[in-house]
Order: structure tokens, then sequence, then C-alpha cells
């Protein structure tokens, strides 16, 4: 499978992010922001769910990297950024427009009632896959809520 490559505009592009996204685990060594440049980047190994219907009982992560452009300010809520051993699991990513312009509150929603909050200017975020892949016999699962 080729790398896979993204990016996010708008609200309905994040949705498509989100969803590649969704069931990646990081730990925190991997969160870092650059005031500077107004970059949040986030390394995590993420389930592979394109092709999960199609592999049976065998699975796949990658090793890829999110990036967040024109960030203002960020704000991590229910862990501890000094325990650099916990596993965090990223659930999705949401963004609360503020006002009429295109700034608001991007959210790293993860397990376990945590979120990592950012204050961007507008939404724009890439995905990419670094490589790094490997096999897994788990499948994350979520309750349907019956």
């Amino acid at each position: 499978m080729d790398n896979l490559k993204l990016m996010a505009l708008d609200a309905e592009d994040l949705g498509v992010v989100s969803a590649h996204v969704q069931d990646a685990v990081l730990k925190v060594p991997g969160l870092a922001y650059d005031g500077r440049s107004g970059q949040f980047s986030v390394v995590v190994n993420r389930f592979v769910w394109e092709t999960a219907e199609r592999r049976g009982n065998a699975f796949e992560r990658r090793r890829a990297v999110l990036l967040f452009k024109r960030v203002r300010s960020v704000r991590s809520i229910g862990f501890s950024r000094t325990d650099t051993e916990k596993v965090l699991a990223l659930l999705a990513l949401q963004f609360e427009q503020a006002g009429d312009g295109p700034e608001g509150t991007l959210e790293l929603v993860l397990a376990g009632e945590a979120s990592i909050l950012l204050d961007v200017e507008c939404i724009e975020v890439q995905l990419a896959d670094t490589g790094g892949a490997w096999e897994t016999s788990f499948k994350p699962r979520h309750p349907t809520g019956d």
C-alpha cells in the first residue's frame, strides 16, 4: 500500500482526516508545538481502517504524523504532559468555529475524557504516513450503544 497523504482546509476535509486517525495511539513525547511557526505536530501509530475489511484477521498500523498549522495556542486536558509512558488513544478531530471567521478551536478528542485543544486561525491540517508499517491482530471495537 502507498503511504497516505491528506490535507484538510475545511470541516468536511477534517472529517476525512479524522476517520483515518480514529483509534491512532500516541505518547506525550510525540507531541510538539513550535510557537514561532505556529505548528503543532503529533506522531501517531494509526490503525489502517482503509484496508481493515479486506484483510481478514490480520490488520495493520502505520507510523504517521499529523501537522496542524496556524496554531495560536495549545492546551491539554485529562492527562499529564510529564507522563512520557502513558499511551493516549485518539478518537476524533473536531472543529468549533468562533464567530463568523475561519478561526476557532480544533480538538483532538482522546479516550478517557482527555483532549488537546488548539486555538487556530483556520483549519490547515496535514496527515502523512511516514513508513514503519506493521501487522497487528487487534482491531479496535466501539460500543454500538444498543
